[in-house]
């Protein structure tokens, strides 16, 4: 015979509720691209890799919830968050005034400049002014692809953009580009992979240095300041720094 709910108590209650909410809060949904390496890559079993997922797997930890992953496609990135199917992207993605009309970010995780990649045997010696008439990759709907096509495009440069970065340097590697313009590190461990007689990159472009952040929902305001505080922790205690020089010979932070 079920009981009246008059005579469930309001402790029982509480307790019914906290257990739920606490089961729904056990678990961040986290987007990666899966195509940047090494801040993130996938096996031959589709699992992600690299720095943005460690430091994600450190943040729940810290956060005391569950990571589960998804790949998603860089250009439906931002749509699916605002559709919910994930709660955080960790992905890399450069913090803009644009984005942040859509999105929230958190504190930064990593800074980079802009570079670019040419053969080896190229006569272009200057990232910023060498491209008239010649032809740019970059990777769509990036940051690389806005300033290739405001910077370079308007200079007289054809730029070429393709679906993620890996496309692009390999276009570049096989003769049908110029030169690729991409965030620093990922680039630098293209060119150090790729071999010594593929590429080279030409140096930091000026005035480009540009935060790396986790983008979350605009209404998500409670999220966004645990990851912060996440962040702050794992920077403090060194729990960053040990991540770090698992890819990086030098500071990204």
């Amino acid at each position: 015979m079920k009981k009246p709910l008059s005579t469930i108590s309001t402790a029982s209650l509480w307790l019914l509720c906290t257990v739920t909410g606490a089961a729904h809060a056990e678990t961040l949904r986290i987007a990666s691209e899966g195509a940047y390496p090494p801040f993130n890559y996938v096996d031959s079993t589709n699992t992600l890799h690299g720095f943005d997922i460690d430091i994600a797997n450190a943040l729940c930890e810290r956060m005391k919830v569950t990571c589960t992953f998804v790949t998603q496609d860089w250009e439906g990135m931002i749509p699916a968050l605002l559709a919910k199917k994930y709660d955080a992207i960790v992905a890399s993605m450069n913090v803009t005034e644009e984005r942040k009309k859509k999105i929230s970010f958190t504190n930064r995780y990593y800074r980079t400049p802009l570079s670019v990649a040419v053969a080896n045997d190229s006569g272009i010696r200057d990232a910023q002014t060498d491209f008239k008439g010649l032809t740019v990759g970059a990777q769509s709907y990036s940051t690389q692809a806005i300033y290739a096509e405001e910077r370079y495009g308007a200079a007289g440069a054809t730029v070429k953009l393709y679906p993620s970065q890996d496309e692009a340097a390999s276009n570049l590697a096989a003769g049908r580009l110029d030169g690729v313009i991409a965030d620093k590190y990922p680039l630098l461990a293209w060119v150090e992979s790729a071999g010594k007689d593929c590429c080279k990159i030409l140096g930091d472009i000026d005035g480009t240095n540009t935060d790396a952040a986790i983008a979350v929902r605009q209404e998500d305001v409670a999220l966004r300041e645990r990851l912060n505080r996440a962040l702050d922790e794992i920077v403090a205690d060194g729990t960053y720094k040990k991540i770090a020089s698992r890819y990086f010979a030098f500071d990204i932070y």
